[in-house]
């Protein structure tokens, strides 16, 4: 049995954690690698800190393309990394597909939040349910589990007033967004306000950024935040949804009361 009372510890997520040590401990029982459902990327890194110590697991994560945000954890017994006789194993791939939501939205604009409640609503549970990405006014293409992607193929479902068609696919036909590299940029800013650095980081307007953070497409150190003033500290990092992370390196005071500040993106 795995130290159950010592891993769930002040843990942020106890109840998703706690799910995910029974799944391990299933593994161990089994010697079968198990993989969990989609997981918020602030649960998987805790998950990842606190299950990825224990010698007895291995673990990975996927979620369908380099950089997604959401992603399944397989958790494995650490002998099974490598087989006795040729010190390789041949891994099976993730269990992952893809979905295309059809549509034509250019007299109803839908966000990602409203694909993902129209699929709520047909029956999926949100840990069958990977990054979405919007593909204009055309509908949009998410990372699912082959059984909601079979379920759910040559449906139809509805996003705010707009019918679309479901189609499955495999991960390679997907359009993916372009992957992004880390960069660090540096700039000076007049306040911490997370708008301000936030709009510099992301390249986007501090009035298009102060619109996003109120409607809840920010978050701060994963946590969700709705205040456009709220001030970032070193090592803050601010998600914006479907634009990547932004950490806050290097703050300094300049001899003008400016804030010089080294950011990096990724």
């Amino acid at each position: 049995m795995l130290p159950r009372d010592q891993l769930l510890q002040a843990s942020r997520h106890p109840t998703e954690l706690a799910g995910l040590i029974d799944l391990a401990e299933q593994a161990l029982r089994t010697w079968e690698p198990l993989w969990s459902g989609f997981l918020a990327a602030d649960v998987l890194e805790e998950a990842e800190a606190r299950l990825g110590d224990l010698a007895e697991l291995a673990l990975e994560s996927a979620g369908g393309w380099p950089q997604a945000e959401r992603r399944r954890l397989c958790i494995k017994r650490r002998e099974l990394e490598t087989d006795s006789s040729s010190g390789e194993r041949e891994e099976a791939p993730a269990p992952l597909m893809g979905l295309a939501i059809a549509g034509n939205f250019l007299f109803d604009p839908a966000e990602a939040r409203d694909m993902r409640q129209a699929l709520i609503t047909r029956g999926a549970s949100p840990e069958a349910l990977g990054d979405l990405w919007i593909q204009g006014d055309r509908g949009a293409q998410l990372v699912v589990t082959p059984e909601l992607a079979k379920a759910l193929d040559q449906g139809l479902a509805l996003v705010r007033s707009v019918e679309v068609r479901l189609e499955a696919m495999p991960l390679d036909q997907l359009q993916r967004p372009a992957q992004r590299l880390p960069r660090q940029l540096t700039t000076v800013e007049a306040s911490l306000r997370l708008d301000a650095v936030a709009s510099a980081g992301f390249g986007l307007s501090r009035n298009r950024m102060a619109e996003l953070v109120r409607s809840g497409a920010v978050r701060i150190n994963w946590q969700p935040i709705s205040s456009p003033s709220r001030e970032l500290g070193l090592g803050d990092r601010v998600q914006l949804e479907g634009r990547g992370e932004l950490e806050l390196l290097e703050v300094q005071l300049t001899k003008r009361d400016r804030w010089r500040l080294v950011l990096q993106r990724r």
